[in-house]
């Protein structure tokens, strides 16, 4: 039987990887730092949409198409006048969005909700409006899709990203097609990165590999994933991109003449053979290139599989015969044959890949999957939504397409876990972890587990049920026992030994661990088992805290000040924000000052009405004053006085500050969180005044600053080389630096260093932050 040899096939709604390859930025006009397109390079909006339906048109049973004509007029409508940072009309997005959805053959539905996906947050539409017009599971796929409006101007960007995911995932739980409009979403939106300032898009570009690529992968979609992953590498990393690229492409006539070849001898072997095959040869996207070079540690040259050749054939029966023709014609590489379709990913995906060296020399993969195998691996869960004809458009979630969803379920058991924001974003960017590998192993049963390479035998306990590992006492492996910080490896099998008089989980665990379930699951056994103790250690903190620092504790402890705290650090209630300090995972400090804070606030207007300065002349009350030290600072309603910073906190542009009248040295500013002026008498806060920045301080003093943070981290060689690079990288001066390490091993390095402003400070913490082994950061406050 014929096979059908294709060669560079590439799917219709990926870019092209010339597109992806080249520098989009070039020729484009920089306005307000970001690119914006000439006018005569806008794409029309009818044309897409006329590309859309045709898109439809080709899968899609029906012919009745007025459902997403009448989603492109309303939105078209919707956003009249708006436009996008490229310049273009704003419909373009939706447009794209909805073709992206269509490639992947969704169903009407999901079509008009990508198109629909932005009404509700950025014009007048209304959800009932969505509702009324569309039905209600498209005005449940907008809304599961509209973003949450921005929190509080104190929330700062990781709270509101975990937010946003955790409402993503919920909505998830509701119904998979929400996370596959916002990943097209998120895809059209890399597409058009380059119409971003160059800051927006590095940080875009993260969290794309940090959280959009990997929940892809998770479901299966590797039309998307492999897009994603190749654009976020090429704004993250701009110069390891394109020379991989340069690499890549110096070889590429060479490289398409050996793969042509490749493709020709196995579709003859295999026509030889009688087995119907369609065959096709590509090198590998990318990302997955590079990210086996950081993996590996190798070269270009060194990675075996650059080049893969794809058979896909009829049946399983044929995938094994196709194997053994290969086999037959080419040397195998030792232990690089994998059995995805006996052992399939988590993500249900299925292939045989095996690597083999070709007559010349050079190293390729292939790999032999089935048509469903292909459908699956290409479309993942999104294959489930394919509008099949027999079943009148209604969906009913199958057995097997549950397997795909145990992942989101585990998400969101950890979402009613855990309270904390920041917890739940630092597990799940653990848990999606782009560079990370698996090892297989068996149950005594014979079952398979899929944990991330370097697993212990105590992540394959907490893979089975938690109460097996919090019962566990020991492991064997191939029938002997090992310590429980033995490293699994593939094709191992694993049983566990418990016991009922065991006391749980030791905290030593959550350093030996390697998987994210197990360490959420250990953590969540502590924080239940001490809940109690930790709620009475937090409030004795507290309370000793206080009694130290001479605040009134019945003044600070009222419900809406408690509120406000909670919602800062991503609390539900207050016992859980006192457990928290009992366990060390807040500091009794910073809540307290949160609280004072807020009570100041209230109780501000009242002193300042009895406040009379003797320094302010009554004539000039009304008056403000800009001080003339070169500090930049404006104060109001007060004759000229000398003004210097406070060596206490150290207030650098862009804190929120007040003027303090010493006696005989002038006007000293502070920091509004400083302790020193929370702490003042009833008597000293009469000498407070009103102290701001003048509007563009940095820009017209050229000012340097001094700050100070406080780093918290484990003891580890290295770190303090690391920080040195961080800061030089940065162009900072650093002015002084004490460290000091306790006995349980962790580190406080006390940091003074020159910035211009807050917005340079916050740069450099958040470089800090992503050390390894840093706990916590925080700013000198007195």
């Amino acid at each position: 039987m014929a096979g059908i040899t294709t060669y560079e096939s590439d799917s219709r709604n990926r870019i092209a990887p010339e597109s992806i390859m080249e520098n989009q930025m070039l020729g484009l006009e920089i306005v307000d730092g970001h690119a914006v397109k000439a006018p005569a390079d806008y794409q029309d909006p009818d044309e897409l949409y006329r590309m859309l339906i045709g898109r439809i048109r080709k899968y899609h049973p029906s012919t009745d198409v007025s459902m997403v004509e009448k989603a492109y007029r309303i939105a078209k409508n919707a956003h009249e006048g708006q436009c996008r940072k490229s310049g273009e009309p704003y419909i373009i997005h939706p447009l794209w969005v909805a073709i992206i959805l269509a490639d992947l053959e969704m169903d009407k539905e999901t079509i008009v909700a990508g198109m629909l996906h932005d009404v509700v947050e950025d014009t007048v539409m209304t959800e009932e409006g969505i509702k009324e017009e569309f039905g209600e599971e498209v005005a449940l796929l907008v809304d599961g899709v509209t973003k949450l409006g921005q929190l509080s101007y104190s929330s700062d960007k990781l709270e509101v990203q975990a937010e946003n995911l955790r409402k993503m995932f919920l909505a998830m739980a509701k119904d998979i097609r929400v996370i596959i409009i916002k990943l097209a979403d998120r895809l059209h939106n890399m597409r058009t990165l380059q119409f971003m300032r160059p800051e927006k898009q590095k940080e875009k570009a993260k969290e794309t590999m940090d959280i959009y690529a990997p929940i892809a992968q998770r479901l299966g979609i590797s039309k998307i994933k492999t897009e994603l992953d190749d654009l976020a590498l090429k704004y993250s990393q701009p110069e390891v991109f394109y020379d991989l690229v340069d690499q890549i492409n110096a070889r590429k006539t060479e490289r398409e003449e050996f793969v042509q070849q490749i493709v020709e001898e196995v579709s003859q072997h295999i026509k030889n053979a009688g087995i119907k095959a369609e065959i096709n040869g590509r090198v590998k996207h990318f990302f997955s290139i590079y990210k086996k070079m950081v993996n590996q540690d190798k070269t270009v040259d060194q990675i075996y599989d650059l080049f893969a050749v794809r058979i896909i054939v009829d049946s399983v029966k044929d995938c094994y015969a196709a194997l053994g023709v290969i086999h037959e014609m080419y040397t195998p590489i030792p232990g690089r044959f994998k059995d995805y379709i006996a052992m399939p990913k988590a993500n249900m995906y299925q292939s045989l890949h095996t690597t083999l060296m070709s007559s010349v020399g050079q190293p390729f993969e292939i790999q032999i999957r089935t048509q469903e195998m292909h459908k699956t691996a290409e479309y993942g869960i999104a294959a489930h939504w394919k509008y099949k004809e027999s079943n009148d458009g209604k969906k009913n979630v199958k057995a097997q397409e549950e397997e795909k969803l145990n992942w989101l379920r585990q998400i969101l058991e950890w979402q009613k876990d855990m309270s904390d924001n920041r917890e739940f974003l630092s597990m799940l960017k653990g848990d999606l972890d782009l560079f990370a590998e698996d090892v297989y192993c068996f149950t005594p049963n014979g079952d398979v587990k899929s944990l991330p390479n370097g697993s212990t035998p105590v992540d394959f306990a907490y893979a089975i049920h938690s109460a097996v590992g919090n019962k566990m006492v020991g492991a064997r492996v191939n029938g002997k026992l090992v310590n429980i910080d033995y490293k699994i490896q593939n094709g191992d099998r694993i049983e566990i030994l418990t016991s009922q008089n065991s006391r749980g989980p030791s905290r030593d665990w959550l350093n030996i661990v390697k998987s994210t379930q197990a360490k959420n699951k250990i953590n969540q056994w502590f924080k239940k088992e001490f809940k109690e103790e930790n709620i009475i250690r937090g409030k004795e903190m507290v309370a000793a805290y206080c009694k130290a620092k001479t605040i009134t504790l019945s003044d600070i402890m009222k419900p809406k000040y408690q509120e406000v705290v909670q919602k800062k650090y991503g609390f539900r209630d207050w016992d859980s924000v006192l457990a928290a300090i009992g366990h060390g995972g807040l500091k009794e400090g910073q809540v307290v000052n949160r609280l004072v804070e807020e009570y100041g606030k209230e109780h501000k207007q009242e002193i300042t009405d009895e406040v009379v300065l003797e320094k302010v002349a009554e004539a000039a009350k009304n008056k403000v004053h800009i001080a003339k030290s070169k500090s930049g600072i404006v104060v109001k309603g007060i004759d000229d006085m000398a003004v210097r910073f406070s060596r206490c906190c150290n207030p650098v542009p862009g804190d929120e500050i007040v003027g303090f009248v010493t006696r005989g040295r002038g006007l000293s500013i502070h920091r509004t969180d400083c302790v020193n002026m929370l702490h003042l008498t009833e008597a000293e806060r009469a000498r407070l005044i009103d102290a701001e920045w003048e509007s563009d301080v940095a820009e017209k003093t050229g000012g340097q600053y001094l700050a100070e943070i406080k780093m918290y981290a484990h003891d580890r060689q290295g770190l303090l080389m690391e920080m040195s690079k961080i800061f030089t990288e940065c162009k900072i001066d650093v002015k002084s630096m004490n460290v000091r390490t306790s006995k349980q091993g962790t580190a406080t390095i006390e940091a003074g260093f020159i910035v211009h402003g807050r917005e340079e400070l916050s740069l450099v913490v958040k470089k800090l932050r992503q050390l390894e082994g840093v706990i916590d950061i925080e700013r000198a406050v007195g």
